[in-house]
């Protein structure tokens, strides 16, 4: 799956001109909102907003990027023709502007735009608490609280380290929805307070640049 967190509109374009407003898998070239600067290694797991670590791909190439960086070189040096795509690439652009448009009218009104994080269910298009909800609580209070490791909190809770940290910094758990860049008020039921989710954020951060 992609790298979705964004970085700034002029980063962006330098990147793009950089790479000559070309995807570098499969060489489709387009304008700047038909091409998306995905991180090399994410940011999750150290991955930094600099030129080295960034690169130009299509839409297409840039949904199919996995997240780790070792299987993203490989994938990187798997070229594809881009005309192969074209097609598809049609479709999709007609499909995901009628998408899009729904998500956002979603997101607008306080409503999930992607499935249930851990620790909800959606019931009726209603993101809900599920039974394993007070599991969010105890995560965050556990990591804030321990000197565990990543890797250890993510075995013990049947997670992968990348699912750890995603979770970790899922602003849905403060009642929030957030889709293409904004934030919104949900109509959900919070699981954390602000305050823990903050100082959540601040420890994280202070391990990631260690």
């Amino acid at each position: 799956m992609p790298n979705r967190i964004s970085i700034t509109p002029r980063l962006k374009k330098r990147i793009l001109e950089r790479d000559s407003f070309r995807c570098l898998k499969c060489g489709f070239r387009g304008l700047s909102d038909e091409l998306e600067v995905h991180h090399s290694t994410m940011r999750m797991d150290g991955g930094k907003d600099k030129s080295e670590n960034l690169v130009t791909l299509c839409s297409i190439c840039h949904h199919y990027a996995p997240d780790s960086d070792q299987d993203f070189e490989h994938y990187l040096k798997e070229k594809i023709d881009g005309n192969i795509l074209d097609t598809f690439r049609k479709s999709q652009k007609s499909i995901s502007k009628r998408t899009k448009k729904g998500m956002t009218q979603k997101s607008l009104s306080g409503n999930p735009v992607s499935r249930a994080p851990f620790g909800y269910k959606i019931i009726d298009k209603k993101l809900l608490p599920s039974e394993n909800s007070s599991l969010v609580q105890e995560l965050f209070q556990e990591f804030l609280n321990s000197k565990i490791s990543l890797t250890q909190l993510s075995k013990k809770y049947g997670l992968t380290v990348n699912g750890l940290k995603k979770i970790l910094t899922n602003q849905t758990y403060l009642g929030k929805v957030k889709f293409d860049g904004q934030t919104h008020q949900g109509e959900h039921q919070s699981l954390i307070s602000a305050t823990l989710f903050n100082h959540v954020q601040n420890k994280l951060k202070d391990i990631l640049r260690a």
